[in-house]
């Protein structure tokens, strides 16, 4: 089976598109092509519905990497789900859960701009709709009202944000670009995707985020833990609680 086109990687403003069934089983419904970005890199999976021709909907409750097949792509039903109306062949709407996805791109790009102002290497990091949080390797005490301070000093920049590929080869010459100490930029591909924001974080990632630092909003820092003598978790959260994923 061929790798899943991945249209998100290109543009993470899509939220549906047109795409055929290759494959429907226990492990999920495989597409030729897809809008839904798969859990990685401390990324949620997007959720959504598939829409077949006859306008018969199957909810998709999780989107994960193929166990098996490696660049496939697979939307996990939820649980009981009718798949039979999407056998091989079928042409379908792929359409994500917009607010889902929206707040992923809006902690996925805060979780940036987190990077820029705390000058450590970053030991975990898991995004949801609900909030984001980043571990930094340091014994160095983090204050949550300075950091909630740089992230809206930053959000008020307007920053742009794009992503651009560069060839493994200078990732090799450019070590420091890598911030992550527990997750690694995919190797053997030739090329790795990097996410700039520009004039404040420049690394490797390949999730979704917003286009301007300007639509990250009202992200605030809600907790600074101390989790280990060289770990200090960052917790992020909206300002609003309920009122602003979208």
């Amino acid at each position: 089976m061929n790798p899943t086109e991945e249209l998100f990687r290109e543009d993470a403003t899509l939220t549906e598109c047109p795409a055929t069934v290759l494959s429907a089983d226990e492990q999920g419904v495989v597409l030729d092509r897809t809008v839904f970005y798969p859990l990685g890199g401390g990324q949620a999976g997007d959720a959504g519905v598939l829409v077949a021709p006859d306008g018969t909907t199957l909810a998709i409750a999780d989107t994960r990497k193929h166990p098996t097949l490696l660049g496939v792509i697979a939307h996990l039903p939820v649980a009981g789900a009718d798949t039979s109306t999407f056998a091989p062949g079928t042409k379908v709407v792929a359409r994500i859960d917009v607010a889902r996805r929206r707040a992923h791109m809006r902690f996925h790009t805060a979780t940036h701009l987190l990077c820029a102002l705390v000058p450590h290497a970053v030991n975990g990091c898991s995004i949801t709709a609900g909030y984001a949080r980043l571990d930094f390797h340091t014994a160095e005490p983090l204050d949550k009202e300075v950091l909630t301070a740089g992230i809206a000093r930053l959000v008020r920049e307007a920053h742009a944000v794009r992503h651009r590929w560069i060839g493994e080869d200078e990732l090799d010459a450019n070590p420091q670009l890598v911030r992550s100490m527990s997750v690694q930029p995919p190797r053997g591909l030739g090329r790795v995707r990097v996410l700039e924001i520009e004039g404040v974080d420049l690394q490797p990632c390949g999730g979704t985020h917003v286009a301007n630092t300007a639509e990250v909003g009202d992200v605030i820092v809600t907790k600074v833990e101390k989790k280990s003598a060289m770990t200090r978790r960052v917790i992020l959260g909206f300002a609003v609680p309920g009122g602003s994923p979208g």
